[in-house]
């Protein structure tokens, strides 16, 4: 906001601004897979074997697509979690 009645000598008008700080949610924990792990192999070769039986050949219309999608989807994170595991975050963490 601009108080143009609050001008000094040099003709300036203070300017204030306010800034909404709204409380939220820092999470604390992910899911990882440690790289070149038994269990990111594992993520692979189940995750590819996933893909490969999606049946992709009859569709036909934006509903069949959508659901072949929502099934990867749930596959992909079925698989995630499986062999995933929580970890805490920290200010040392990388991202």
């Amino acid at each position: 906001m601009v108080y143009p009645e609050w001008r000094l000598s040099l003709d300036y008008a203070p300017l204030t601004v306010d800034i909404a700080i709204i409380k939220g949610h820092i999470q604390t924990k992910k899911h990882i897979i440690v790289k070149n792990s038994k269990q990111e192999k594992n993520f692979i070769a189940e995750l590819i074997e996933a893909i490969k039986r999606l049946n992709m050949e009859h569709i036909s219309s934006k509903k069949t697509l959508e659901q072949t999608v929502q099934e990867f989807t749930e596959n992909t994170n079925k698989i995630w979690f499986k062999y995933s595991k929580i970890v805490n975050i920290t200010k040392y963490s990388k991202s």
